[in-house]
C-alpha cells in the first residue's frame, strides 16, 4: 500500500506544523547569537518549539508506517499533515509533554494517533508500526547530539551548547520511556502481536493506566536516580556531560534567576 491511495490534500504540510517549525528556526537563531536580552526565554521557547516538532515526527512516524502497512484511514484523519492538533489525544500528544518537560526535564511519551489495526496483516507490521515513533525520537537524539561526538563544538556558543544537551535528555528520556513494555506504551505495542490472545487480553484493561503507572514509578527518588543514570550514562556515550544538560534545564527554566554554576 503507497500513499497514492491518499489524497493530496491529506499529505498536505499543515500550516501549524511549519509555524512551529518556524518558531524553532527563530529562537534557535535568537539562541545561537544571544540576540535576545534574556538567553533563557530564546532558549525556552527554541528547546519547546523543538520538542513539539519532536512530538509531531514521532506521531507522524507511526502514521506513516501504517499507511505502507495498509491502513489508509491516517491520511483522512489528517495524521500525515503533521498537524499536533490532528491527534487523537492532543491533550496526551502535546500539553502534557510540554508541561511535564517544564515540571521535571522529563520527555515523557506523548499520546497516540488512532491505527485501525484490522486493516494490516502481519504481526511484523504491527510491531514495526509502533517501534517507528520512539525510533524517531532516537534518531532525533542522534542529530542534537552529533556536534558533540563530531567533537564539532568549536564556535558553538554556549547557550546554544546547553540547549542541544537539554534537547537531547529530553529525546533520550522519551525513547527509553517510550520503548518501555508497559501496556499503553509503544514498547508494549511491540511485542503485543506476539502475545497469545488470552495474555493480551488480560494485559487490555490496564492499557490506559499504563502512562500514569510510569510516570508515578519516576516519582520514587530510587527509581528516578536509576533511570537518569542509564540517560546520563548513554548521553555521556555521546559526548555529552552532566554540566551541558543541566545549564541546559536551568537556562530553559529562565523564571527562576541567574545560575552562576554555569556562567548564566
Amino acid at each position: 500500500m503507497t500513499t497514492a491511495t491518499t489524497r493530496p490534500s491529506d499529505r498536505r504540510i499543515s500550516p501549524v506544523f511549519l509555524g512551529i517549525l518556524a518558531v524553532t528556526a527563530v529562537t534557535g537563531w535568537a539562541t545561537w547569537t544571544g540576540f535576545a536580552e534574556q538567553p533563557g526565554v530564546a532558549v525556552f521557547l527554541f528547546v519547546t518549539a523543538a520538542w513539539i516538532v519532536s512530538l509531531c515526527l514521532h506521531e507522524y512516524a507511526h502514521a506513516r508506517t501504517a499507511l505502507h502497512s495498509g491502513d489508509i484511514s491516517v491520511g483522512a484523519k489528517g495524521y500525515l499533515t503533521l498537524n499536533p492538533m490532528k491527534y487523537t489525544h492532543a491533550l496526551l500528544s502535546i500539553v502534557l509533554p510540554v508541561l511535564f518537560v517544564i515540571m521535571g526535564g522529563i520527555g515523557l511519551p506523548g499520546g497516540a494517533v488512532f491505527i485501525e489495526r484490522g486493516r494490516i496483516r502481519g504481526r511484523w507490521r504491527h510491531s514495526l508500526i509502533s517501534a517507528a515513533g520512539p525510533l524517531t525520537n532516537v534518531l532525533f537524539a542522534v542529530v542534537c547530539t552529533a556536534p558533540f561526538w563530531l567533537d564539532a563544538l568549536d564556535g558553538v556558543p554556549a547557550d546554544f551548547r546547553f540547549a542541544l544537551a537539554f534537547l537531547a535528555l529530553l529525546q533520550v528520556t522519551a525513547a527509553i520511556l517510550n520503548f518501555l513494555p508497559v501496556p499503553g506504551l509503544d514498547g508494549y505495542g511491540v511485542i503485543e502481536p506476539w502475545l497469545s490472545y488470552t495474555v493480551r487480553r488480560q494485559v487490555e484493561p490496564f492499557a490506559p493506566f499504563g502512562l500514569l503507572f510510569v510516570f508515578a514509578l519516576l516519582w520514587v527518588p530510587a527509581v528516578n536516580g536509576a533511570f537518569f543514570d542509564v540517560v546520563d550514562s548513554l548521553l555521556k556515550a555521546l559526548g555529552i556531560h552532566e554540566f551541558d544538560t543541566y545549564c541546559g534545564y536551568e537556562l530553559f527554566r529562565f523564571w527562576r534567576g541567574e545560575n552562576e554554576f554555569c556562567g548564566i
